[in-house]
């Protein structure tokens, strides 16, 4: 049973780090915001790779 806490424990530490090391950093891309039309993205649906497989 302690091996399942302590892996737990680790998870939790690791979250937690990577939460903080992320709120550091800032946002990836501070100018992206969300679309208001509630449609798809242009270009989402029905994409052609050209000839890619």
């Amino acid at each position: 049973m302690s091996v399942l806490a302590g892996f737990a424990l680790l998870l939790v530490v690791v979250f937690v780090v990577a939460y903080a090391v992320g709120r550091q950093a800032g946002p990836v891309a501070p100018g992206l915001v969300p679309s208001r039309s509630g449609g798809a993205s242009p270009g989402a649906g029905g994409h052609d790779m050209g000839g890619m497989r």
